[in-house]
């Protein structure tokens, strides 16, 4: 499948998206932050240590040239004043150092946040594609940059010809001064310059750390067809799950059915409703509803019924008010008591007949149904 244009990916990136994204190393960054905060650092470091650090360099660089008579006598001195001297050199650099070390870990999780990710690392031939490299060449990303560069050329240049201008004559006096002042005076100069080009930059970071996150969240958007399709996968295809939850009734089903053979009776509409009774002698406690159902499923039950030689009785109300009230796996309610001890004590009975005791009895045809419990019955006084 074509990959689709930007056009088409008009939805913005789901929480999913950017967590994938985020995975892979797919941040966004903005160099002109980095190099901004760098420059800063360093700047104010040698701003405000620039003395310390001038003593220790001064000092290194006196002792470098200062000669050792031991030299001529032993070669090795200079070696061991080399490496003294670029242990001094080290420590008196190392606060810059580690202040620039600190900034760029800083400013490389300021906009991004912490991504530890090796996905970057894998080799991915597909840029190696020349017309990849032609498109990436001819980008909007790419103009972005080459107007980034000439703007941070064009401000760095303008402020180095205003610092310039600005103090020329400081500059042009530095002749006329003893060489250690006037050494202070360029190094302080300098300094200035770099504070004042540096905080130009600024401009340049406000303006790109923006357009990086929007570039960012651009190159994340969706079109509707992978919405609907990361729904499917975090959701689950709506077909499928429509197909599990039949398995699942399906299973559920059988496993109601299979109990149908093990039930005392089953309580008919007659043909609407059916529920098969359970009432367990050994365990205390009121009779089951183990299975219920209607139409298809009722005539399934009552076939089973028959075909296991279980009771079946006709009493509608009582029917409906179990297949209404009463889960599956659920004792009766204490209002069904006597109408379910009743036609309990109809199916013992029977038991007994068929076994070849007594007399076969009669069907109950008046059980003591409460209206309230009975839908139909609710239904006729509604309409009265």
């Amino acid at each position: 499948m074509a990959e689709e244009s930007d056009l088409e990916k008009s939805e913005a990136a789901s929480p999913r998206r950017l967590e994938k994204a985020r995975e892979e190393g797919q941040i966004a960054r903005s160099r002109e932050l980095g190099t901004f905060m760098m420059l800063a650092a360093g700047v104010a470091v040698i701003w405000m240590g620039g003395g310390t650090l001038y003593q220790g360099l001064s000092g290194v660089l006196r002792n470098g040239l200062a000669f050792d008579q031991r030299i001529v006598t032993d070669p090795g001195v200079m070696v061991e004043l080399a490496v003294s001297g670029f242990g001094h050199a080290l420590l008196a650099t190392l606060p810059v150092f580690g202040v620039l070390v600190v900034v760029a870990v800083l400013s490389s999780v300021l906009l991004g946040g912490i991504v530890i990710s090796g996905k970057p690392l894998q080799a991915n031939f597909s840029k190696l594609s020349l017309f990849a490299g032609l498109k990436r060449m001819f980008s909007s990303q790419t103009v972005v940059e080459l107007i980034k560069a000439l703007a941070k050329a064009l401000l760095v240049g303008g402020v180095a010809v205003w610092v310039i201008w600005r103090y020329h004559d400081d500059m042009l006096s530095l002749m006329h001064v003893a060489p250690s002042a006037a050494l202070i005076k360029a190094l302080s100069l300098v300094a200035l310059c770099c504070a004042f080009i540096v905080a130009s930059l600024l401009i340049i970071v406000m303006l790109d750390v923006p357009w990086q996150i929007w570039s960012h969240l651009k190159k994340l958007r969706m079109s509707k067809e992978d919405v609907r399709q990361e729904h499917k996968e975090s959701e689950g295809d709506p077909h499928v799950k429509a197909r599990i939850r039949q398995q699942q009734r399906q299973a559920a089903r059988r496993r109601m059915m299979s109990e149908v053979p093990k039930a005392d009776v089953v309580v008919t509409n007659p043909t609407h409703y059916a529920v098969a009774l359970k009432y367990d002698e050994e365990k205390s406690g009121a009779p089951r509803v183990i299975a219920k159902g209607t139409g298809l499923i009722a005539a399934k039950i009552r076939e089973l019924a028959a075909e296991h030689r279980v009771p079946t009785l006709e009493a509608p109300p009582l029917a409906r008010a179990l297949h209404q009230h009463v889960e599956l796996g659920q004792e009766i309610p204490g209002e069904l008591y006597t109408a379910v001890a009743e036609v309990l004590a109809w199916v013992f009975q029977l038991r007994s007949w068929r076994s070849g005791w007594g007399v076969e009895p009669t069907a109950p045809t008046r059980l003591a149904v409460p209206a309230a419990l009975d839908p139909q019955a609710n239904t006729a006084a509604q309409g009265v």
